[in-house]
């Protein structure tokens, strides 16, 4: 990838200076992962860092003899990071949720990178600081009903994630169970949710491609502030 492409598509790189650019672009290995594989497995977090050129990626942790959907993250973020800067271990992994392209580099020339170029590291605290506000956000979700919930994380992902279309916008038609962890719910009320949307045409699911079309994405944010 070229260095202004990269600039573009991952936010951690807006306001970098060239020659961190120029160097991550030099350094950075391309790996492509089939749907359902292991992209980092609890024993490798720590080495590097990832950023998703396109995909879905999700992070799970296993809890009894349960796997339960922590995160679930797409084209233009990252993840690994946070092993890398506290270096303590991890009972997650990162699977990957459809063919996905990711970009790695090393722990160790990432650390460098943040030390060199301080706009970078600026970023990255932002970024974390982010991240935390989205934690604290989907904490305090758990007090809303299922159907908020529900509709609440098919806006998160559309608005981080989604891709404009002639039908509506469009992510990935995300597993149920994966769903239903990522919102909080069970999975029998997820399903039963989605198909009451589908019924009122406010999103359309096409299995052919792995799609999920929300349809009438401004009536669901309507819909989010009655509830």
């Amino acid at each position: 990838m070229e260095t202004k492409a990269i600039g573009e598509l991952f936010p951690l790189f807006i306001g970098a200076s060239p020659e961190t650019l120029e160097r991550l672009v030099s350094v950075a290995q391309k790996q492509d992962y089939s749907k359902d594989s292991a992209v980092i497995t609890e024993s490798a977090w720590g080495k590097a860092v990832f950023f998703i050129v396109c995909g879905w990626v999700k992070i799970r942790s296993l809890y009894g003899n349960r796997e339960v959907t922590l995160e679930i993250l797409s084209r233009g973020n990252c993840f690994g990071e946070m092993a890398v800067l506290d270096e303590s271990p991890r009972a997650t992994e990162a699977i990957a949720l459809s063919d996905v392209r990711l970009l790695s580099i090393s722990a160790q020339r990432f650390l460098q990178m943040l030390l060199k170029d301080p706009a970078l590291h600026h970023r990255m605290l932002q970024l974390m600081a982010h991240r935390m506000r989205q934690l604290y956000y989907r904490f305090q979700l758990y007090r809303h009903p299922p159907r908020f919930k529900l509709i609440k994380t098919l806006i998160f992902l559309a608005e981080n994630y989604g891709q404009p279309t002639e039908k509506g916008t469009k992510i990935l038609n995300i597993p149920h169970q994966d769903l239903a962890d990522l919102a909080g719910i069970n999975c029998e009320e997820t399903s039963r949710l989605l198909n009451k949307l589908q019924d009122r045409g406010w999103l359309e699911i096409e299995p052919s491609d792995r799609a999920l079309y929300l349809t009438n994405i401004k009536q669901l944010y309507h819909l989010a502030k009655q509830l």
